[in-house]
């Protein structure tokens, strides 16, 4: 069923059109991701379909009696109630029910009723139907259910009692989104609804909202969450929205194949075309072929042209460099606890960080990661334990909490003061492939956004060329596109990087080593996020296996016992080999993609007239060509293979 249709909507301001001929259906089951860069549009989409606004052209369609949830990226919770109290008011119809419940029992339970059968008859199936109703809508277990959801939101017991006005900004978001999966709405729109949240806390709520009965509409820049999640994406670009079918790497992967094809469709037309504009030109005014060249003018007229494609929005380009080498140990962690005030939080931790290598600290909110960091760069001291940093190395440090800026200097002045020998030209320059362009660079800082605070940082950073970068939440504030040009820089810098992130998705991207801290210590894996899933997994597995192994035997349970745990190590090695199966079949796509990339562009080379008419490139072209098919061709049965492999298994 259709719940909502926006058709052809369009937000303008004067002669600046923000989007135009914006098309979105949501069904009642839609698992829908809104994506596009920082300014395209997005949350101004989103509040024209929860009626906030309105479209200045088109219009937003609704069912009768649509109800809309709604999450702001700033929550402006206010209540005087506390937490537990403000939960529980979603559920003020089943109290109601469950007090005339009570009151028909009391009607039924009289003896007067008794006396008059059809009453005493009307009363109970009153009482039957609405208890039939009070247990469909989860009457009797409506408070377990909120404490479950506080308690996936990380609000325990002591804070059932707290004020809402009490609670910080993350924590009211927080809440804001616990109550609204509770009030069960047709339609949650949700813009971002992943910050604040822990790593933790976010697999909790994947979980949890992938048995959401209502539909969902997300902006997010949580690309793992969105691949969880979704199974649709429209996207605003270019002012116009695109549709794609499937969750956020394959919106990536369709929109690539779909510019690669758009390509060539543009190019094959424009061959066509200036062959028949040369014919044209050289045969139109001489008599013998006028009439040709007449033929193919009309021809050439009657061609339906193909725009030529858009590709990506202008992005921030940058990489990191180091100006010299580091030794082989870069940083030594012995035995250190973390903490204030002599209150421990985590200990013992131990890093042997070596160069050329991309570690990522992982654990829950409040277990000190930041800290760990502070204390690292001598900020905040070890309660014991000590760091070393080896030979030659040289650290750069980016802030999570953006200190390392200025407020009343301009952005200009924030880079040109630390590197005054520098032309202004190259400051103006290196600006601008962090997106500040023009009078962006004479902004006060203290006035900018925080994805402008965020690329000034990086910016930075970037002109330190240092060996070592130490980076607290560096994903935070920037956008999807930011994101993806950090990775590449991080995965092109020849230094080393250690981070703290919950972005699962750039952990996975760049990362070669995890390490989380729990209040027992640092626990080492070498891999990226999904790796250590997979290690903690497995390790989770084992000790539930030794812990059924180590229960007091009983003679008539044993088979049952026995029977348990294989079926649980037999899960957990499914699941194990579902997962490799999965990275191995994305593997081969890439492959395919380079190779059909690298065929396309052969073919290309080989239609240019330097080439054709040069039977030695030609021949050169050709022999690449052959060699660049058998590896696709290749690729494709690896692929063919591996995903009949992976079906079979997930039947």
């Amino acid at each position: 069923m259709l719940l909502l249709q926006a058709q052809q909507v369009a937000r303008v301001f004067g002669s600046d059109v923000l989007f135009s001929n914006v098309n979105l259906d949501i069904k009642d089951n839609s698992r829908i991701a809104l994506v596009g860069r920082n300014g395209a549009g997005k949350s101004t989409l989103l509040k024209m379909i929860i009626g906030e606004t309105s479209p200045d052209q088109g219009q937003i369609v609704t069912k009768k009696d649509l109800t809309i949830g709604y999450l702001a990226q700033t929550a402006n919770f206010e209540s005087d109630k506390t937490v537990l109290q403000e939960m529980l008011d979603v559920f003020e119809p089943l109290k109601q029910m469950e007090i005339k419940m009570h009151h028909l029992e009391e009607l039924i339970s009289n003896p007067e009723t008794a006396q008059d059968s059809e009453k005493y008859t009307q009363l109970l199936n009153q009482y039957d139907q609405l208890q039939h109703d009070f247990r469909e809508q989860n009457g009797y277990g409506y408070e377990n259910e909120v404490k479950a959801v506080l308690n996936g939101f990380q609000f325990p017991e002591e804070f059932y009692d707290k004020n809402v006005n009490d609670l910080s900004g993350g924590q009211k978001t927080r809440l804001t989104l616990a109550k609204l999966l509770l009030e069960k709405r047709d339609l949650l729109v949700l813009d971002e609804p992943t910050n604040h949240l822990d790593i933790a806390t976010l697999s909790w709520l994947e979980n949890y909202i992938q048995g959401y009965k209502g539909a969902l509409l997300i902006v997010s820049h949580d690309r793992y969450f969105l691949d969880r999640i979704v199974n649709e994406v429209y996207e605003i670009s270019h002012h116009k929205s695109n549709y794609f079918k499937g969750n956020y790497s394959d919106y990536i992967d369709q929109k690539a194949s779909r510019l690669r094809t758009q390509w060539k469709e543009y190019e094959k037309q424009q061959v066509q075309i200036n062959k028949l504009e040369d014919f044209v030109n050289k045969n139109l005014v001489r008599a013998s072929t006028s009439k040709r060249a007449q033929s193919k003018r009309k021809q050439l007229e009657k061609i339906e042209r193909i725009e030529r494609p858009e590709g990506e929005e202008k992005g921030p380009h940058f990489t990191f460099k180091s100006a010299s080498e580091s030794g082989n140990i870069v940083l030594s962690v012995n035995d250190a606890a973390i903490g204030y005030e002599n209150h421990i939080i985590s200990s013992p931790i131990n890093i042997d960080l070596r160069k050329h290598h991309v570690m990522a600290v992982v654990g829950p909110n409040g277990i000190g990661k930041s800290t760990l960091l502070k204390s690292v760069l001598g900020q905040i001291p070890f309660i014991k334990g000590e760091s070393n940093f080896g030979s030659n190395v040289q650290t750069g440090y980016y802030d999570q909490g953006q200190q390392n800026l200025h407020s009343n200097k301009t952005v200009l002045n924030e880079i040109w003061d630390e590197h005054p020998n520098m032309p202004e030209v190259d400051v103006r320059s290196i600006l601008g492939s962090f997106l500040f362009v023009g009078d962006d660079v004479q902004k006060v800082v203290h006035n900018l956004s925080g994805g402008e605070k965020a690329r000034l940082l990086l910016t930075k950073l970037a002109l330190q060329e240092d060996n070592f970068l130490i980076l607290d939440e560096p994903t935070n504030h920037l956008d999807i596109d930011s994101r993806e040009v950090l990775e590449n820089a991080i995965n092109t810098f020849t230094g080393t990087v250690l981070f703290v992130s919950h972005d699962r998705y750039f952990i996975n991207k760049v990362a070669d080593t995890v390490l989380e801290l729990t209040p027992q210590g640092s626990n080492l894996y070498l891999g990226n996020y999904d790796y250590y899933i997979e290690k903690k997994e497995e390790l989770e597995a084992i000790k539930q296996a030794q812990e059924l192994e180590n229960q007091p035997s009983i003679p008539e349970n044993t088979n049952k016992l026995s029977q348990k745990q294989l079926d649980y190590k037999q899960s957990k090695e499914m699941q194990k080999k579902v997962r490799k199966l999965e990275r191995q079949v994305n593997q081969a796509e890439e492959e395919m993609m380079k190779f059909s990339d690298q065929k396309d562009s052969i073919e290309q080379a080989m239609t240019l007239p330097e080439n054709f008419n040069d039977l030695e490139k030609m021949q050169a072209l050709q022999s690449e060509l052959d060699q660049v098919k058998k590896l696709l061709n290749e690729a494709e049965e690896t692929w063919t293979e591996l995903s009949l492999e992976l079906e079979e298994i997930s039947e």
